[in-house]
């Protein structure tokens, strides 16, 4: 039996214990993250309790990770430490952990200095820090201009959208927006279908003169009842008549209108924006 699979009663399914998993950083942790799960969602089978700490960049507060290592409980396996730590003796010491230690940078870093001729900074945090300042105030600017443009709000300055989300309530609109906004300083509005809206031979009027940068988010019916029985229980809003009615009525327009559009019910907020980039073609 494998030292990670707790054997129960007989006949029993095997429980399988959850194996500790840190993401260490010298900057936000945000980074290590990403890959490490990227990493570990290749293996479904297997449980995972994650643990983020970040801003590791001196000598003191690599040893508070290797005591806190060292206290990890047994779970028969040793943790796994996925470290972006730039800093080369911080990574040798972080490569002594009780623990598998998966630099993600190491390798690649030596790589990219042999290419390019030189070395590279081992100042903490460049990825996330401020940086251009002018692409960073340009996400903030799409950050309020998204804030003022959720759920139909505004219709003020339309005309400078990249993209318009139209949906009926609840299928992701919000999310999706603040995602790409914050991410890739796009500046997005979205637009709830109601019944107001209908019926409708084309879109409606505020986003008419935008309807080459629309793009329809849908859901199925039983989801999208779930997700509004948890806002608004026991109402016709939730009911499963209303979200069949509404996604029905909304696919229907995207095809009518030809808007782009796309299934919001088993696909994260990461995914669906990739996907509004490239139909819209917003990638560089």
């Amino acid at each position: 039996m494998d030292d990670s699979t707790a054997q129960g009663p007989a006949g029993a399914t095997p429980v399988i214990a959850s194996r500790a998993v840190y993401f260490v950083s010298d900057s936000t942790g945000i980074t290590a993250e990403t890959l490490g799960n990227a990493l570990l969602a290749n293996f479904p089978a297997a449980r995972f309790t994650p643990h983020t700490i970040p801003f590791v960049d001196s000598v003191a507060r690599v040893d508070g990770v290797l005591d806190r290592l060292r206290q990890t409980p047994d779970a028969g396996s040793p943790p796994l430490v996925f470290t972006t730590v730039k800093h080369a003796a911080l990574r040798a010491r972080l490569a002594a952990a009780p623990a598998v230690v998966i630099d993600l940078l190491g390798g690649h870093l030596h790589e990219l200095e042999v290419a390019l001729g030189q070395s590279a900074s081992e100042q903490p945090g460049r990825y996330h820090a401020v940086g251009d300042l002018d692409a960073y105030h340009a996400r903030m600017r799409a950050v309020e201009y998204a804030v003022e443009h959720d759920d139909g709000q505004s219709t003020r300055a339309l005309d400078a959208a990249d993209v318009i989300i139209v949906a009926p309530s609840r299928c992701g609109k919000t999310p999706t927006t603040m995602y790409l906004a914050l991410q890739y300083g796009l500046l997005v509005a979205n637009y709830p279908l109601t019944d107001d809206d209908f019926p409708t031979e084309g879109l409606p009027r505020p986003i008419a003169p935008y309807a080459a940068r629309c793009f329809g988010l849908t859901t199925t019916p039983l989801r999208l009842s779930q997700v509004r029985t948890e806002r608004r229980p026991h109402s016709r809003y939730a009911s499963l008549e209303q979200c069949t009615l509404e996604v029905r009525r909304a696919e229907e327009l995207y095809r009518r209108c030809r808007v782009p559009s796309l299934n919001s019910s088993a696909k994260s907020v990461e995914e669906m924006s990739a996907v509004i980039m490239q139909a819209l073609k917003l990638r560089a």
